[in-house]
């Protein structure tokens, strides 16, 4: 008889997907066979929501080793024999049910994807929201969030080099997780995820197998939170010393000839990583369950099939050479166990012993419904972007003090009382660690290094999806171009609300033509990336989010730029803008309107073109030596990016320019495509001969110098006082 509502709600199946299954496979399903397909068909692993929308993303590259979606990273070649592997994913629902935990095992998670293309893991980063610290809560999952990242990344040895944290009402109840992996492969081959001929034996490496985080991906991540809930149970539980000796297990049995696939047991454990590898293998799969070590009694095989317990992976192997791989493992003293093999045809077999529980076809198994959408402009976003900026009055502070306060918001303050908790410069390869634009690794045995950013304004989404979409990239591109490095790949992380509701579709799809067009125009392809849908709680979504991370190569890695300024005297040069601008529309949906009017209205603007020939500037000047330091002008507008390069450095700044009327707007206005530069001053000739060619405007603001941040008169603060306000803000806000 058809399943109850209850049963559906339980696995995220809608009840027209239940039809659907029913009219796929002409019968009724078995209770496994309906847990399988409420994990495949979930948000989480099915993507029904997404996948057409992300089609449209521009991933095509020279260096692109791997097609997107096609195995568990992306990955580009860089030279020398090295190629890439990154990805970011999210771990929203876990972390907000147990933050500790949930964060955890979200590093945990997007650690196997890159191992399980065979890259040594090099660089984390992450990139985090909660609602305003104001309250225990949000307090409790920062802290929370926090503490899971670094004691599970400490313990696996890989640097954490940077990331964000943001606060918003709007993550209130829904935190936002993002982790991001970085891998290096040297010489050689990518591992795919998939067997290369029927026979391959599918060994189960790592932890034992438990009742945790069954219905993690579909009843959890799939679905918007219930105050009612209890969802405990769908949290894992992580083991990071585990972890590290398999991915030392893991990167010398790849090395053997008899391996030829690895795959990680992330959402949906068991299901999710065979039965995606027989369809990417285009075969079928017969698994025992009684062959599969538990450390709980009593497990069923729905429990051992759908149990998303961490540290474990599959490796594919050749028929007849498992054994030198089976030893490899116990070396590392880790269990590796044959619990089935890829078949010729196009069905899984689940057998528990001798007794068959499930037969069911893979193509109808890994083929969930897609659903395309174009829902119209809200009612509600049409007043918000026509709101005029100019009836705003000015703040009642003064521009020094408006400075201080902007300088000590959470949002802009140093976010070290985080990092410090990070290990940054473990693997010894980190040349500029967290709290810069960028964190910059040098590649060992070449001169060259990477860059890494991530980035991402869900204010600005939620004021226009498609120009937040397209800020989003170019913030993450210029954060690495402010090193000196060139951008050349992109991952994302789309964190929104529920799919089902008019306002997220079109959010979610606006926001990927933005990313698109941003992409176009920079010329850097999407190569991975995670969706994460249903954020919401009690019925509110979050900010749509999309997350960028961005992977940018430095030919010399002693050419590299950073934030600070340097000697007294520098010219102090402002790329992008010919004029300091004291129109207040360019405070639309910025910091500076949230923490002194409350609100997020108005339109952001970006000039696509204009972005790009700024960032080629930028890099071209750094590459010839003339740039002393480079930051990107983005949140809080130009005086905080001034004000944070000189409290970087330690040097005042004097920047005697007429200041706008409207000073909140000159001041703290977010207008796009700029860069704070600073160069010497027979150096600046040269600048101007990079600029001006490329048709890149510039301003020659003032010079470093003194003890004070002094913007013509208007705004003059002591660098001590700036320094305690951005130092310790985060700290006092956060309690400590």
């Amino acid at each position: 008889m058809p399943v109850s509502d209850e049963t559906l709600q339980e696995i995220a199946l809608s009840r027209a997907e239940y039809e659907a299954v029913v009219e796929r496979l002409g019968r009724e399903p078995v209770p496994l066979e309906l847990g399988l397909f409420g994990a495949l068909w979930s948000e989480h692993c099915g993507y029904k929501h997404s996948k057409p929308l992300l089609r449209l993303l521009p991933s095509m590259s020279d260096r692109l080793l791997v097609a997107p979606g096609a195995e568990n990273a992306g990955a580009v070649d860089i030279g020398d024999g090295l190629a890439i592997v990154m990805k970011i994913e999210s771990h929203n629902h876990p972390s907000a049910v147990e933050p500790k935990q949930g964060a955890a095992t979200g590093v945990g998670g997007i650690v196997r994807d890159i191992f399980a293309m065979g890259a040594r893991p090099i660089a984390l980063m992450n990139s985090l929201r909660f609602g305003p610290p104001d309250t225990p809560r949000n307090r409790y999952l920062l802290h929370g969030v926090v503490a899971g990242i670094s004691s599970y990344g400490n313990c696996l040895g890989i640097p954490n080099v940077g990331g964000e944290v943001v606060f918003a009402r709007e993550y209130d109840g829904n935190p936002l997780v993002n982790a991001m992996c970085v891998g290096l492969i040297e010489g050689g081959r990518i591992v795919r995820a998939a067997p290369r001929a029927p026979r391959d034996v599918i060994l189960l490496v790592g932890a034992d197998t438990g009742r945790d985080g069954i219905h993690g991906a579909s009843g959890l991540a799939s679905r918007a939170f219930e105050e009612q809930a209890e969802m405990r149970s769908a949290v894992q539980v992580g083991n990071p010393f585990l972890e590290k000796v398999l991915i030392e297990a893991c990167l010398e049995a790849v090395r053997l000839p008899g391996v030829v696939g690895l795959q990680d047991l992330g959402a949906a454990g068991l299901t999710s990583a065979a039965i995606e590898a027989a369809a990417r293998g285009r075969m079928g799969l017969r698994i025992d369950v009684a062959k599969v070590p538990r450390r709980e009694a009593g497990m069923t095989p729905y429990e051992v099939m759908l149990s998303e317990s961490q540290e474990r992976m599959i490796v594919i192997v050749k028929p007849g050479l498992d054994r030198e791989v089976i030893e490899t493992f116990q070396k590392w003293d880790l269990d590796a166990t044959p619990i089935g093999e890829f078949v010729p045809g196009d069905q899984v077999t689940v057998l528990d012993g001798k007794s068959t529980v499930v037969r069911s076809p893979v193509q109808v198994l890994t083929d969930p419904p897609m659903y395309e959408f174009d829902a119209p402009k809200p009612r509600w976003l049409a007043d918000l972007q026509s709101e005029d900026l100019r009836a705003l009055p000015l703040p009642s502070e003064s521009s020094d003090q408006a400075l201080l306060r902007m300088l000590s918001s959470p949002n802009i303050a140093s976010k070290e009382a985080v990092y410090r908790q990070y290990d940054h410069q473990v693997q010894t390869n980190t040349v500029v660690g967290p709290g810069a634009d960028a964190a910059v690794l040098r590649l060992k045995g070449t001169s060259r290094a990477i860059a890494l950013s991530t980035d991402g304004n869900g204010r600005i989404v939620y004021a226009d999806p498609f120009t937040g979409g397209a800020i989003a990239v170019a913030e993450a591109c210029r954060n690495v171009s402010c090193t000196g490095a060139t951008p050349i790949a992109l991952t994302d992380g789309l964190n929104y609300g529920n799919p089902e509701k008019p306002d997220t579709q079109y959010q979610l799809r606006h926001s990927i033509l933005g990313i698109r067009a941003a992409c176009e125009a920079l010329d850097v392809p999407v190569i991975s990336g995670n969706v994460s849908l249903y954020n919401e709680s009690a019925g509110r979504p979050v900010y749509p989010t999309p997350i960028i991370g961005c992977l940018g190569l430095l030919d010399d890695a002693e050419r590299h730029c950073s934030t600070a300024f340097k000697s007294k005297g520098d010219i102090i040069v402002l790329l992008g803008a010919d004029a300091l601008s004291g129109d207040p529309s360019t405070l639309a949906a910025s910091e500076f309107l949230s923490l002194f009017h409350g609100r997020v209205a108005g339109m952001p603007k970006i000039d696509l073109d204009l972005e790009a020939r700024v960032q080629k500037a930028c890099r071209d000047a750094i590459a010839g030596r003339l740039l002393r330091s480079a930051h990107d002008c983005s949140d809080g507008g130009l005086a905080v990016a001034v004000a944070e390069s000189a409290i970087a450095g330690g040097i005042g700044a004097n920047i005697p320019v007429e200041i706008p009327s409207r000073w909140d707007a000159a001041l703290f206005g977010e207008q796009q495509s700029r860069v704070v530069v600073t160069v010497a001053t027979e150096d600046f000739q040269r600048l101007e001969q990079i600029a001006r060619p490329a048709g890149v405007p510039f301003i020659r603001l003032g010079t470093v110098g003194g003890s004070h941040i002094n913007f013509g008169g208007i705004c003059d603060v002591p660098l001590d006082l700036a320094t305690n306000a951005w130092q310790f803000g985060f700290a006092r806000a956060t309690g400590g």
